[in-house]
């Protein structure tokens, strides 16, 4: 692969300054250490997915979607009246929550690890690819990778120098292209294993929320309600800041989410139980 406006056969332009004996790659480690500073930033937060992103959307995923599972639940129960069931009121919350709580897990579980795994593999056939061109076509690769120094700043001269040196490690000119190209660093991939855990633990404690006054024997739609909106407003707070954004822009965003799901849930429950009734 070559760079756009750069053909495999030209020379950048020279700079008329002289650089640095380090700078000009005189010695033979300075420049591996050099190129990975590029990508510091990326390196510096879990952008890849490994484990905040399945935690924090199976947490918010498992408590939206149990609340409002009770919530449309206890509004059929309400609507068909308790006393036309066999079964108390608390015990039919219970038994559907543990059921949604239970199948959601598994369900974010396997999701996670499936998606996880696809995107793993995608990375590695690129890699592959990348591989192969820089085995078979290297000048191009090494006038490519110089193109993209001096888009990011760096002086022609010197960012041809820079290319060459990183291009006589082939693993770390792998490295380099790849994380230019895909934005990753395949040697720093996601665990699906961990993302699948991860999925299924948060989101069991999330939709375990809603139930734990059903469970502490406290039959009460309402206090369910209420603990399920405390919980969205401090877990949406808590990611806000954990994403330097403000407590209460996070906080009021998840509650007014949550709200609006288990209200539509609810309304649809009545609905159903009034047509069944």
């Amino acid at each position: 692969m070559t760079a756009a406006g750069q053909p495999p056969g030209d020379t950048p332009d020279k700079a008329p300054a002289r650089m640095p004996d380090a700078a000009r790659g005189e010695g033979p480690d300075t420049l591996p250490d050099m190129a990975p500073a590029l990508a510091a930033a990326h390196d510096a937060l879990d952008v890849s997915g490994g484990w905040l992103r399945p935690a924090v959307f199976g947490a918010m995923d498992g408590l939206v979607t149990n609340v409002s599972l009770i919530a449309g639940v206890g509004g059929g129960i309400a609507s068909v009246g308790a006393a036309a069931s066999q079964t108390p009121a608390s015990h039919t919350l219970i038994i559907t929550g543990l059921a949604g709580l239970a199948a959601g897990a598994f369900s974010m579980a396997t999701g996670e690890y499936v998606s996880v795994s696809s995107q793993n593999e995608l990375i590695e056939a690129e890699v592959s690819k990348e591989r192969f061109e820089l085995e078979n076509h290297p000048d191009a690769e090494r006038h490519e990778l110089a193109a993209v120094f001096r888009q990011r700043g760096v002086d022609a001269d010197l960012a041809d120098r820079v290319a060459r040196q990183v291009s006589a490690h082939p693993e770390q000119a792998l490295r380099e292209h790849v994380r230019e190209e895909l934005g990753v660093d395949h040697h720093d991939l996601p665990s699906p294993v961990t993302a699948a855990a991860a999925s299924l633990v948060t989101f069991a404690a999330g939709a375990l929320v809603p139930l734990l006054p059903y469970l502490a024997g406290f039959d009460s739609l309402p206090a369910a309600l209420i603990l399920a909106a405390i919980a969205a407003f401090v877990g949406g707070g808590v990611v806000s800041r954990i994403t330097s954004r403000p407590f209460l822009r996070g906080a009021g965003r998840q509650l007014a989410l949550a709200a609006v799901a288990a209200g539509l849930t609810y309304g649809i429950g009545v609905l159903v139980g009034s047509v069944v009734k």
